[in-house]
């Protein structure tokens, strides 16, 4: 046996009823590599990984680690023994403990014959392996007062303390804004000197030519391809991920542009001062800045949902009043969150009843529902984006991320609005399906539709929007026509940079 590789996994096959989920899937791991895993939702990823982490049991296959091979997982713990550990995309901590008590949940060392918690030996083992990361954060810190990439270091350092051999990242960078990015990178470039073999998931190409050694291609439960990471480019990947070639991942289209729809001027609400913006029929409007430079929070004190403190807000010329998102909605606003769990999904019920909850008031007769309508607009718009479910009746918990996420925009699709506000609208989703929503987003703006998109994500911003108002310290700071885009200095402007003239910012 080759010594070449941590782990091997050999024909892996996974089977629901009526899914091959894996098909003979294989997987070779390198010693201190970063090992990128792409594909659109449902190639069968998180299938792979979650037999890997002892999640689920294969059907078949094989798992070797330094050439040993790994029977079925019976427990949890068993994977951890094994030398694998897996950081979700939803972090697993507490945030009312200290990073101490995170690092050290279910191994607390202990004193005396009652077996008391020794805090003295907690902290000062705290320390030793914070140390060795070259971290100085108090042990007796509580996680709640971090920020999200640091909950994810504590998260990861907590994995690793118990001697891993392979780490299993599932789209780390989700909730993270740049500067929390490129730290969570030098954090991996550590572990890979400590000898630690990463495998990172990701939808986002860019940073799999950063971060990873090799990248290995999935389609519908198959494995495509592996490349070293230098030897390829973005198109190639994409072209193996989807099967085809995108040649424009922004079908961006020259759309007559219309009459003012929605106004605000020198709103002021939460975090946010003095704010001002617009967006036309047919328009895309780009609200960009970092994680609190306001831009959601301006957002949240248009629907409602933060309180305004001064300033008007103008639909179609006539000054609107709006004290929540019900009345939002009303007055044609609708609202595409980016946490599809918390606040986009009801994940009990079914992807029926979550796609068509926004018109339940027009297919329900009394205490009946009209079949034919809601079947209607269910089959509009699962075929539309494309979603991937069995049926419309299954539970919405049962999809991928990225086809729930498809639900919440099909569901607020369904009210004809006339702004459509989408924060970012393409978290956690394929290269594939997001192509198809920037399209459908055209579509919307041909039939007259205003779109305002929310985003830290600057060349998705600068693809596929018309016009773009740069956030920072509660404020805007600039503004850009599309002609007028400079990457460089809209970033300037972004982390908090000066601009004398908030039109023409980008000329300074």
């Amino acid at each position: 046996m080759s010594n070449e590789y941590i782990l091997q996994m050999k024909n892996v096959v996974k089977q629901y009823p009526g899914v091959l989920a894996l098909d003979k899937v294989d997987l070779d791991l390198r010693k201190a590599e970063v090992f990128a895993l792409i594909g659109e939702n449902g190639a069968g990823k998180s299938t792979l990984m979650n037999i890997l982490s002892g999640a689920i049991n294969r059907d078949s296959g094989d798992i070797l680690i330094d050439g040993n091979e790994i029977p079925l997982f019976t427990k949890p713990s068993e994977q951890m023994e094994a030398g694998i550990a897996i950081i979700y995309q939803e972090l697993n901590y507490l945030e009312e403990m200290t990073i101490a008590e995170n690092l050290f949940m279910g191994c607390v060392p202990v004193k005396g014959f009652l077996k008391q918690v020794d805090y003295k030996k907690m902290k000062r083992d705290s320390q030793e392996l914070l140390a060795s990361f070259d971290l100085s954060y108090h042990p007796f810190t509580l996680v709640k007062t971090l920020t999200i990439a640091e909950k994810q270091i504590i998260e990861i350092i907590r994995a690793v303390s118990k001697d891993i051999k392979v780490l299993i990242m599932d789209e780390p960078t989700s909730s993270l804004n740049d500067v929390e990015t490129r730290q969570l990178f030098g954090f991996i470039e550590s572990l890979k000197k400590k000898g630690v073999s990463v495998i990172y998931i990701s939808h986002k190409l860019d940073e799999v030519f950063t971060i990873a050694d090799r990248v290995q291609v999935m389609r519908d439960g198959k494995k495509v391809d592996v490349l070293d990471v230098k030897s390829t480019s973005h198109s190639e990947l994409v072209k193996l991920m989807v099967g085809r070639t995108i040649t424009d991942m922004y079908p961006k289209e020259g759309i007559k542009i219309g009459e003012e729809v929605l106004r605000v001027e020198n709103m002021s609400c939460h975090i946010t001062k003095d704010v001002s913006f617009s967006v036309k029929k047919g328009e895309i409007l780009g609200l960009f800045g970092l994680v609190g430079s306001g831009r959601v929070e301006a957002v949240e004190g248009l629907l409602g949902i933060n309180s305004i403190h001064a300033g008007k807000i103008f639909i179609e010329g006539e000054e609107i009043k709006i004290a929540n998102p019900i009345e939002a909605k009303k007055k044609g606003i609708a609202y595409i969150p980016s946490d599809r769990k918390e606040e986009g999904l009801v994940l009990m019920h079914s992807v029926k009843d979550n796609l068509t909850v926004t018109r339940v008031d027009e297919i329900g007769k009394g205490f009946k529902i009209d079949s034919k309508k809601e079947k209607e607009y269910c089959e509009t718009w699962i075929n539309k984006l494309r979603i991937k479910t069995p049926s419309p009746f299954v539970s919405i918990e049962s999809l991928s991320g990225g086809n729930q996420q498809k639900v919440v925009i099909a569901k607020w699709l369904l009210t004809n609005p006339k702004v459509l506000i989408m924060n970012d609208p393409t978290r956690g989703i394929d290269v594939g399906a997001k192509v198809e929503i920037y399209k459908v987003m055209e579509e919307l703006c041909k039939e007259g539709i205003s779109i305002i998109v929310v985003s830290s994500e600057l060349p998705e911003t600068v693809g596929i929007t018309d016009r773009m108002v740069i956030f920072s310290d509660g404020q805007v700071v600039g503004e850009f026509d599309r002609s007028e885009y400079d990457q460089n200095k809209i970033l300037h402007l972004a982390v908090g940079g000066e601009s004398n003239d908030k039109k023409h910012s980008c000329e300074n």
